[in-house]
């Protein structure tokens, strides 16, 4: 990411994990000496209600604002149907990124690919392949590794191994497969 602070604002819904995927970026930035925050949009969730999670990091600076992320430079959408019913890029700065876990072709986002940046991963296919479940969240740590280069895909690793232990295997897996699979298409330059 070329900004001193990058926000991040993951969208999914109760249960596919995005509160975890938000912990485990703070942690593998934290690991190789950023500042980070990894932290939850707290309201009346249950499983499979769309819920929030949001991170900041910065290389250079300790992070003081604990206040919510109203405009970030990356948004990870974790449940495609979030694209349709949610409004997903609310406050995306212009240029930032959209990351997407879909079946669809990049060229089924025309409008996106106009504003920002734009990356999709079918999450899960792959977390039903290699996890035996469709549960995205360590599958979409790849794509937004891919996608921005927020923190370094090998800097997961440990934080992927103590939050799932003997299950972590195949999270590494998910995660490394994702990060090859990922379609990334940059913004066009406009003029």
């Amino acid at each position: 990411m070329k900004s001193e602070l990058t926000e991040l604002r993951w969208h999914g819904r109760g249960g596919q994990g995005a509160v975890t995927s938000a912990e485990l970026v703070a942690q593998a930035a934290i690991a190789e000496g950023k500042y980070a925050q990894g932290f939850p949009s707290f309201g009346p969730e249950r499983r499979g209600a769309p819920v929030m999670a949001f991170n900041r990091v910065s290389a250079t600076n300790p992070i003081r604002n604990r206040a919510g992320i109203a405009q970030p430079d990356v948004v990870v959408v974790l449940d495609p149907s979030l694209v349709e019913i949610g409004n997903v890029t609310a406050g995306l700065k212009g240029g930032g990124t959209i990351i997407i876990n879909t079946t669809k072709a990049m060229d089924a986002f025309p409008k996106l690919g106009e504003k920002w940046q734009v990356a999709i991963i079918d999450a899960n296919r792959i977390a039903r392949e290699e996890l035996g479940v469709p549960i995205v969240n360590t599958t979409m740590l790849g794509a937004l590794i891919k996608a921005t280069g927020v923190v370094e895909l090998e800097s997961m690793i440990e934080p992927l191994k103590a939050r799932f232990g003997r299950i972590a295997e195949k999270n590494i897996k998910a995660m490394r497969r994702a990060f090859e699979e990922t379609q990334v298409k940059e913004l066009e330059a406009i003029g």
